[in-house]
C-alpha cells in the first residue's frame, strides 16, 4: 500500500529560490549524518523522513560518507525513497572527504567525483541527484579539474545542479569565474558552515555568493547541537555526549569552566522572552538574511523534528535582540 503523505504539506513550509536560479528550497532541511545514518536505526530514519516531508521539508542532504558506516545513509533513504514521490524531493549528496583506500577514494579530481557519484546513485536507487556538491576544497587537484567533473556530471544528467561545500569566500569566488570563463555548469548553491557561534561568512563568503547568485544552506546552524538547551544542566544519558561516559562528563566540566554554559544559558534567556527554545532561536537566526536560502538541520527523532518545524511560529528579530545576541556570542569561550 502506497504511503499517503499530509494534502497541506506545502502549507506549513516557506520557500526561498536558491540565488537566482529556479531552484527553491524549503526554509529548513534535513540532513542524514550521523543519527539518521547509522545502522539499527532505519525505521526512525523512515519516521524522520516521513515526518519531514508531511510539514514540508522537501530537501534531504547527504554525501558519500555519512553513516556510520560510510554509504549507509544512502542506503538506507534509498530504501525509503521508493515509497516517496521523487519528483517532489530534492536529494544532494557529495564527495571530498575520504570514501575508500588509495588514490582515488579522497579529495576533488575528475576520476574521485564521477566514481563516488555513480556508487551514490546505485546506492540511492537513483538515476540523477538534484545536487552534487564537490565537500571540500583540494589544493592538490587543479580548481579547474574540479569544476570540469561538476560540468561532466550535470550534462550527463546524474546532477541537475552543481554545488561546493566548505570553500572559503576567495576560492569560491575564483571558482565561479573559472566556471564563467569556460561557460562551465555554474554553481548554484553553496553549503558553508554558519551558526551564531561562527558568523564568519558574514563577511567572507556572503558578499561573493550574493553578487554571482548563488544560493546558501548553512550546515551545523546549531553548532553540532551546543546551541541547544540539551546540556545546560548536565549531560542527558541519551545523548550523543552521553553515550561517551566518562569522556562526555569531563567534556561537559571542561566547557563550564570556560564559560560556554553560563553564556549558552543567557542566550536561552533571550529565547524564552522570544517564547522559543534555544535550538529555535538559533534557526531563526541563521535564516535571518534573504541570502541565507535554508538551513540544514540534524535529528535523531521524530521530537527533533517537530522542535525544528515550530522555529517557524517566529522568524522575525528586534534590533535589541541582535545587538545583545551578538554580544554573547562575539569572543566565545
Amino acid at each position: 500500500m502506497a504511503q499517503e503523505f499530509a494534502s497541506d504539506r506545502y502549507d506549513k513550509m516557506p520557500y526561498r529560490r536558491c540565488g537566482d536560479s529556479g531552484l527553491k528550497l524549503p526554509l529548513i532541511s534535513l540532513g542524514f549524518w550521523q543519527a539518521l545514518g547509522e545502522q539499527g536505526q532505519e525505521d526512525e530514519c523512515r519516521r524522520c523522513a516521513y515526518f519531514a516531508f508531511d510539514h514540508g521539508i522537501t530537501h534531504f542532504d547527504l554525501a558519500n560518507n555519512y553513516g556510520p558506516p560510510p554509504g549507509n545513509s544512502e542506503r538506507v533513504l534509498g530504501q525509503i525513497l521508493k515509497d516517496m514521490p521523487r519528483d517532489e524531493l530534492i536529494i544532494s549528496t557529495k564527495a571530498g572527504f575520504w570514501m575508500w583506500n588509495g588514490p582515488y577514494g579522497d579529495g576533488g579530481s575528475r576520476k574521485y567525483l564521477i566514481a563516488s557519484l555513480d556508487q551514490s546513485l546505485k546506492r540511492l536507487g537513483l538515476d540523477y541527484v538534484d545536487i552534487f556538491y564537490h565537500h571540500r576544497p583540494d589544493d592538490q587537484t587543479p580548481l579547474e579539474e574540479t569544476l570540469a567533473a561538476l560540468d561532466q556530471i550535470v550534462r550527463q544528467g546524474k546532477a541537475l545542479y552543481a554545488g561546493v561545500s566548505n570553500y572559503p569566500g576567495h576560492r569560491y569566488n575564483r571558482a565561479v569565474e573559472i566556471a564563467k570563463q569556460h561557460d562551465w555548469a555554474p554553481i548554484t548553491i553553496h553549503q558553508p558552515y554558519y551558526n551564531m557561534r561562527s558568523p564568519g561568512i558574514e563577511t567572507d563568503l556572503l558578499p561573493y555568493t550574493k553578487a554571482h547568485g548563488t544560493g546558501v544552506i548553512a550546515f551545523c546552524p546549531l553548532a553540532g547541537g551546543d546551541l541547544t538547551d540539551r546540556y545546560l544542566n548536565g549531560v542527558p544519558p541519551d545523548s550523543r555526549q552521553g553515550k561517551r561516559g566518562e569522556a562526555g562528563q569531563r567534556w561537559w566540566q571542561e566547557q563550564k569552566d570556560r564559560g560556554v554554559w553560563d553564556r549558552l544559558g543567557q542566550l536561552n534567556d533571550i529565547a524564552k522572552e522570544r517564547g522559543q527554545t534555544l535550538a529555535q532561536m538559533a534557526l531563526a537566526w541563521v535564516v535571518r538574511l534573504p541570502t541565507v536560502t535554508s538551513a540544514l538541520i540534524g535529528a535523531s527523532n521524530v521530537e527533533q523534528i517537530k522542535q525544528n518545524v515550530g522555529t517557524l511560529d517566529n522568524l522575525n528579530f528586534t534590533e535589541d535582540e541582535l545587538t545583545r545576541i551578538a554580544a554573547l556570542c562575539r569572543n566565545w569561550p
